[in-house]
């Protein structure tokens, strides 16, 4: 099924937007907001989109490849606090994405399968000249990173939308209420991001994904 046209409309202003971002070199691009707001299907839409229309090419990477291992993830504790510290590697994602990126030479998209708990070592993949590597994932603008960007989407939308969504990806998440005890985790190492990083005005543009089928797109002053 494709998008509705509104979306599209917004997928192509979004495309028209990122041609100007340093055109003619590699660039790092991020899809930056909270769990269940969308990103990973953005990306993919906004790759999609770019391969008809032949723009620029974008490669995509996750985040997510670069979780810590559980069990380094459950030390550094249940609460709010140990997700937003202890939830990814930062310097392999800057081994293996950024510094390639920077050099020319092909990038490694993930480090770790957090499904299977397991390391990983994918095939290398080029990164063509002047193409976008466009990273989609949750505390994107934190300290650790906040240089790496050449420009930053801020996918947005309130948690009483993005808890429900996110959580129906995990069968045993059934709380839809972003207060509750069971939510405390995700939501409240949401929270601390947004005070230190404060991600949505340091963006360089808001997309607002709270309706589907008909996002806005605005550019930060």
């Amino acid at each position: 099924m494709h998008p509705p046209t509104r979306r599209i409309a917004t997928l192509a202003h979004l495309l028209g937007e990122f041609e100007i971002v340093r055109p003619g070199e590699r660039v790092l691009i991020a899809l930056d907001g909270v769990d269940g707001m969308g990103k990973s299907h953005l990306a993919r839409e906004l790759v999609e989109l770019s391969e008809a229309e032949q723009g620029r090419p974008i490669v995509s990477v996750s985040i997510d490849g670069f979780h810590r291992p559980r069990h380094e993830r459950l030390a550094a504790g249940n609460g709010p606090e140990g997700f937003y510290h202890g939830s990814y590697r930062y310097d392999a994602f800057r081994e293996n994405v950024v510094r390639p990126v920077q050099d020319g030479t092909p990038i490694r998209p993930a480090v770790c399968d957090v499904a299977a708990d397991e390391p990983v070592t994918p095939m290398p993949r080029d990164v063509p000249a002047a193409a976008i590597v466009l990273v989609d994932g949750i505390f994107l603008q934190r300290p650790e990173l906040a240089d790496v960007w050449d420009a930053v989407v801020w996918v947005d939308a309130p948690f009483e939308v993005t808890v429900p969504r996110g959580n129906a990806r995990f069968p045993g998440r059934v709380n839809q209420d972003p207060e509750s005890a069971a939510n405390r985790r995700y939501v409240g190492g949401q929270r601390i991001y947004f005070d230190e990083a404060r991600p949505a005005e340091r963006a360089t543009w808001v997309w607002d994904n709270t309706v589907l089928e008909r996002p806005s797109l605005r550019r930060n002053p």
